[in-house]
């Protein structure tokens, strides 16, 4: 099996040291060093990273996610590039599973976060990790925010959230990743008005 959830982070950890601390980044408010100590928190600290899914926790993780901001930039990305042996990031047997549409979605906010960039050329194995990733993350998001919609890639598939969606989102794997998971800089194509104004993302 091809890893690309590994490829991807060591990716993301030479683009995030060329780029140093202070870039902008498509998650809102935050810079190219917030982004990398988001991720060692999530690999690192799961009591500070299920803040992010359990309220109660909220103000816990971003604690932390803040102490972890403060340290040595440097050091910061070196623990993005090497997760801990025993986090599921660490163990090749759940690492693609939980990470390639995490990596993914994260080296893509660090490069779109200025003017002037495009979208990267993937290889088909990768766009069909994605895909696979897409279907789940998918249903679960357009559920919870209660649309109906038809998901469509050209070559890889299609899926249906609702019972009469009126709506179809399509586009590449890794472009509907981005824009199932919040970001506005993905390149989709909507027929219908079912997503207007619809708040998506985990």
């Amino acid at each position: 099996m091809t890893a690309y959830a590994r490829r991807e982070r060591r990716l993301l950890a030479d683009l995030l040291l060329r780029l140093g601390p202070d870039q902008p980044t498509l998650c809102a408010g935050w810079t190219t060093r917030d982004l990398a100590a988001h991720l060692v928190v999530r690999d690192r600290r799961p009591d500070a990273a299920a803040g992010a899914m359990i309220p109660p926790l909220r103000e816990h993780g971003e604690r932390v996610r803040l102490r972890t901001a403060a340290r040595p930039y440097e050091e910061v990305v070196g623990e993005v590039r090497t997760p801990p042996w025993w986090s599921f990031a660490g163990n090749r047997l759940t690492d693609e599973a939980v990470n390639t549409i995490e990596f993914f979605v994260h080296h893509e906010d660090a490069r779109r976060g200025r003017p002037g960039w495009e979208p990267r050329v993937l290889d088909p194995g990768f766009e069909a990790a994605l895909w696979r990733s897409v279907r789940l993350t998918g249903k679960l998001v357009l559920r919870r925010a209660g649309v109906q919609v038809t998901v469509t890639s050209p070559g890889y598939g299609s899926f249906t959230v609702g019972g009469n969606p009126a709506t179809t989102l399509s586009g590449p794997p890794g472009e509907l990743a981005l824009y199932l998971t919040g970001r506005g800089a993905a390149r989709v194509s909507i027929e219908g008005d079912g997503l207007e104004g619809v708040r998506l993302g985990l």
